[in-house]
């Protein structure tokens, strides 16, 4: 398997592409072609556990950049620590409604499925290479804990993880303030999980730097990250298939950064008869406009009760365009300009847009209705969710046509005990650990957002 930058560098094996993160020249790493699962294949996921179908359609991807059997002890290891023995197990909500439970690992969100895969892969590949390595990362509240989990106490790997300061929940920022280990750095920036992004997109682009610490990405910029997304739509598959026999499956999916709607669009790509891809978003409704309206222009970002999708700037939809214009990289590389300066891509032609809506469908959801799904699962179905989870139920109820569905649930209710409070007047007590945690004293810096300054923070720290 290799893969390419959407800007043009490449072709690279996968280890590269773990150890590089961002591409030398700013671009994201796809694969230089998709794999394709015939339907024979497709059907025998039915009889596998979780552990194995990740292992059958993830080692393509890999080939042998990872031997066989050290990686599928690594996906043992990753998904055992998960609290239920389906890994990601879905439960139905209503008539071809089924609601897919992503937050059963360490840190109850979803990013644990890719983190506790990734954390092992990075230290595997860095002790073939015989290096350490600087992880910069950042977070709008979920990729930040799964992070430090999955690498906490590492003596290879340094993290420094950018998270929007005071735009997350409080159990988000404890998850990463409290690890105690010596190898985390957590720092609070003054300004929006985009001025965040950005940040580390910038550092990424000074090579000089990015060679002098050894760093790479474990968000879904990298590669690495986001390709265990995409066995959950897989698996979800194998368990309906016989469930709703002859009918594709749809997928709503709360999304801000496009990373778990890629997977999906991803798994798809390589044979996964997917009826629809529903992006899910709440007032940040930058990926919305674009596929109802084709208009990718950015906004100044809005406060909600689903913090993890407040962004403005979706940095995975880079690769489905790379796509829409037919892998042109130059094409590509003009339009990112565009964005840059002006904060709008150029519209695409009328086939690029239809053949866009074939795949994905979008609806953003208000404040007001994701309070409303939230109090609705619980009066009428005795299900608790969180915000995040709220919009992509709200938006699948809202697109019947889309039925049979699978609406992800990205995070544990009480991850976000505010909007719970609020929406259902029920609050959830915490386990020991959680109740440990949100007891110890927090470590964190405060930056401005200014890329020189996390510059600095970073050398003097290592």
């Amino acid at each position: 398997m290799h893969y390419i930058s959407t800007r043009g560098f490449g072709p690279v094996n996968f280890r590269t592409t773990v150890l590089d993160g961002l591409a030398p020249d700013g671009g994201l790493y796809v694969p230089a072609s998709y794999p394709k699962f015939s339907r024979e294949e497709l059907e025998e996921l039915s009889f596998l556990s979780y552990e194995d179908i990740a292992d059958k359609i993830m080692s393509p991807f890999i080939g042998d950049s990872v031997p066989s059997d050290i990686l599928s002890q690594i996906i043992k290891t990753a998904y055992g620590k998960f609290n239920d023995i389906e890994v990601t197990p879905l439960i139905q909500y209503e008539e071809d409604t089924w609601i897919m439970e992503l937050f059963h690992g360490p840190t109850f969100a979803f990013k644990d499925i890719a983190m506790q895969f990734l954390g092992p892969i990075l230290e595997y590949t860095l002790g073939e290479e015989g290096t350490n390595a600087t992880v910069i990362g950042a977070t709008s509240g979920d990729t930040g804990p799964a992070a430090i989990e999955g690498l906490k106490n590492s003596d290879n790997i340094n993290v420094f993880m950018l998270y929007p300061h005071n735009r997350t929940s409080a159990i988000q920022r404890m998850q990463m303030t409290t690890s105690g280990s010596q190898n985390i750095f957590p720092i609070a920036i003054e300004g929006t999980f985009d001025d965040c992004q950005n940040i580390v997109k910038e550092l990424f682009s000074d090579l000089a730097f990015k060679e002098k610490i050894n760093a790479t990405s474990i968000n879904s910029i990298s590669w690495a990250r986001l390709l265990p997304q995409m066995v959950y739509y897989f698996f979800a598959w194998s368990r309906l298939r016989d469930v709703v026999p002859g009918k594709e499956i749809s997928f709503s999916v709360p999304t801000g950064n496009f990373g778990d709607a890629f997977a999906g669009y991803l798994a798809m790509q390589c044979g996964l008869p997917i009826k629809s891809i529903l992006v899910a978003t709440n007032s940040n409704d930058i990926l919305t406009r674009f596929i109802n309206n084709n208009d990718y222009s950015s906004h100044a970002v809005k406060p909600t009760r689903s913090p993890s999708m407040d962004i403005q700037i979706a940095s995975n939809f880079e690769r489905l365009l790379f796509d829409i214009y037919g892998r042109d990289s130059d094409v590509l590389k003009h339009a990112m300009r565009e964005f840059k300066q002006h904060k709008a891509l150029p519209k695409i032609n009328d086939l690029q847009i239809d053949e866009t809506r074939s795949i994905f469908s979008a609806e953003s959801i208000s404040e007001v209705d994701t309070l409303k799904m939230m109090s609705e699962s619980d009066f009428t179905h005795n299900i608790l969710i969180d915000p995040h989870t709220a919009v992509g139920l709200a938006a699948a109820k809202k697109h019947p046509e889309l039925k049979p569905i699978v609406s992800l649930a990205t995070a544990h209710p009480l991850k976000f005990p505010s909007a719970l409070k609020e929406a259902t007047a029920k609050e959830l007590l915490f386990d020991d650990e959680l109740d440990k945690m949100m007891k110890t004293e927090e470590v964190f810096d405060i930056l401005p957002p200014d890329a020189e300054l996390v510059r600095q923070y970073i050398l003097d720290n290592l």
